[in-house]
């Protein structure tokens, strides 16, 4: 498989995974206005899956090093499965709720505060788990996503007082969702060889894991995304009947 052992392009991927983050939480935001989020949620489900298969077969099963895709998944251990698979299922409530939260307060409320506060979390309690790197960086960093946080906190109590209601309870969500998903990579991780390069028997490659993530996020949607499309949190139901059977075979 491939493996990124240069750091700056570690780095440059990592800017590139940030950006990734707000184009499609931008682009919900645009499709919701004829789209409704449970069914552009079932595209993004779909899409996660889909684009974790192509790396796998593509970048995860090329180079001379690690363990190819299939090898890799069919020699793991249940236990790897089943926290890669817990992973996604974590990863998916604190997403879902996320976009709702987007959905009710706006991109510049619920973002911040949700994704902000799972860095925070998932810095801390991954580091606890695994010291690795300078901690004198990372608590910095750290402490200065918190300052967003609270300024972007001070910013929403600027806002109109007809206004606060709903930005009310899409922060409260966007707090839920924010720690939820500060706790999830630490079941992903479980289920990983510490080498890549010589991953131990058992557990997966990153390229395995992440396709079994994101089975774990789709077939979560049954639990989580199917009640909010009979009944909403916030705006009216997703389509149903006819109309809908055709929505959703679009949408998958």
């Amino acid at each position: 498989m491939l493996i990124v052992e240069s750091y700056s392009l570690a780095v440059v991927l990592c800017v590139v995974t940030m950006l990734c983050w707000g184009s499609w939480a931008n682009t919900q935001k645009l499709a919701s206005q004829e789209w409704p989020f449970q069914l552009f949620y079932w595209d993004y489900s779909v899409g996660v899956l889909l684009l974790t298969l192509v790396l796998a077969f593509t970048v995860g099963s090329s180079g001379a090093e690690g363990r190819s895709f299939l090898p890799d998944i069919s020699q793991a251990s249940g236990d790897a499965i089943t926290t890669a698979l817990v992973g996604g299922v974590v990863f998916n409530l604190a997403n879902i709720l996320l976009v709702v939260a987007i959905d009710i307060a706006g991109m510049a409320v619920a973002f911040p505060v949700g994704i902000g506060l799972a860095l925070v979390i998932g810095v801390v309690t991954n580091y606890l788990a695994a010291p690795v790197g300078d901690a004198a960086y990372l608590f910095i960093g750290v402490a200065l996503i918190a300052v967003a946080i609270v300024i972007d906190a001070m910013i929403y109590r600027r806002l109109p007082r007809d206004a606060t209601h709903s930005v009310g309870k899409g922060l409260g969500i966007s707090i839920i969702a924010g720690i939820a998903m500060g706790f999830f990579y630490r079941f992903v991780a479980a289920s990983m060889a510490t080498d890549f390069a010589n991953p131990e028997a058992g557990l997966m490659t990153p390229y395995s894991a992440s396709v079994v993530f994101a089975v774990g996020l789709l077939l979560s949607n049954a639990v989580f995304l199917v009640p909010l499309m009979y009944k909403p949190i916030s705006g009216e139901r997703a389509p149903m009947g006819t109309t809908s059977a055709r929505e959703t075979s679009a949408c998958i």
